[in-house]
């Protein structure tokens, strides 16, 4: 079953009420470094984990490696921290893969960068380490044991039904602000066809992204979608982007963007533009995004818990090696779902929320 398989019926699940705190920890045997391993592997008496995100770039992956640390360290495993130089940098993540199997680890948490980073999971598998994905679920399911990750299609859901309430019938002109233009990742369409699904847009290929209708009728009137543009998942991406975008139609009133650091951007793009009644929604609930939201430069997010998905990574690997005890998927779903709740401080009638204070209690990075 995908993300995607139950569409618009599919209600907001468990937002995982025991997250973890996130913590940087200083951690005796935990080789550190952005942008590769730098450490000595295991002893035969040690459990290796490598934990191989996309990139340091962005604080959602920074605090995943907080969280493995503070796991790792109450544990006694050794870690091994890898990352891509950028979102999307496969072969980064690939030499890191390799080092973990010559380490002889035993096992693997990753963020996949892209699918080609898969042939060398298998790889991992066949050579006898536990793979887990975090975050975000590979394309072929044989490439990892099991994924922990936010249910992202239902975190799309959430922004758009917020926005849809949020507009009132008024006349959605969107922007769809997406993560990559040149490979297909997980992560990317189904927050993307989450929140069309949540305004109550028909969707063609719950896979793929703009492949529906261009104009039509959401759940509260009239929409119209300007386009869709990349942005690396970056502030710099998302300002380019919504640049593009308004320079398609300037009468955007509504942008979804794929993470926070994207929404800044895009921000920033339509405050230069002098456009201060724009509709910015998007997907992280860190910090500072929850701190964007208490300010109004984002009108809603939908927060996941990046720490708690490493947390309980290394403690299943843990497990694993000490008792045999596997991993379970959460009931109905492929992937484990490690909870999503939507943030705002403006919300809306019949959409579950939280406010920033609430939020903040349990925001990361």
């Amino acid at each position: 079953m995908n993300q995607a398989a139950t569409g618009g019926l599919r209600r907001r699940l468990f937002a995982g009420a025991a997250v973890t705190a996130a913590a940087a920890l200083a951690l005796t045997g935990c080789s550190g470094g952005s942008n590769g391993s730098s450490g000595s592997g295991a002893s035969d008496d040690e459990i290796g984990v490598s934990l191989i995100v996309k990139t340091t770039s962005n604080p959602f992956f920074v605090a995943m490696q907080d969280g493995a640390k503070e796991a790792a360290d109450k544990l006694g495993v050794d870690l091994t921290l890898a990352a891509g130089k950028e979102d999307g940098d496969e072969d980064t993540q690939i030499q890191a893969i390799e080092n973990a199997i010559s380490k002889g680890d035993a096992g693997i948490l990753i963020t996949p960068n892209g699918p080609a980073v898969e042939d060398a999971l298998v790889k991992a598998r066949d050579a006898g380490l536990y793979v887990i994905a975090l975050d975000t679920p590979p394309a072929d399911p044989e490439a990892v044991d099991i994924t922990f990750a936010t249910d992202n299609f239902l975190a799309g859901q959430e922004i758009g039904e917020w926005t849809a309430a949020k507009l009132g019938g008024e006349k959605a002109t969107i922007a769809m602000i997406d993560l990559f233009d040149d490979k297909v990742v997980s992560v990317d369409w189904a927050r993307d066809q989450g929140f069309l699904d949540g305004m109550g847009i028909d969707l063609a290929d719950a896979e793929v992204n703009g492949d529906e209708e261009k104009t039509g009728s959401y759940s509260g009137g009239d929409y119209e979608i300007v386009g869709n543009e990349a942005s690396q998942g970056a502030e710099d991406g998302g300002r380019t982007a919504a640049e593009t975008l308004l320079s398609k139609n300037p009468d955007i009133n509504v942008v979804y963007t794929i993470n926070e650091p994207a929404a800044y951007g895009a921000y920033q793009a339509f405050k230069a533009a002098g456009k201060d009644d724009v509709i910015v929604v998007s997907v992280d609930g860190g910090c500072a995004g929850v701190d964007n939201v208490k300010e109004g430069v984002i009108g809603a997010t939908s927060q996941q818990y990046p720490v708690k998905m490493a947390d309980l990574g290394v403690q299943a690997i843990f497990d694993l090696v000490k008792t045999g005890e596997k991993p379970e998927t959460s009931d109905g779903l492929d992937f484990f779902n490690t909870g999503v709740a939507l943030v705002t401080d403006d919300p809306q009638d019949g959409v579950e929320s939280i406010d920033t204070a609430e939020a903040s209690e349990i925001c990361w990075g």
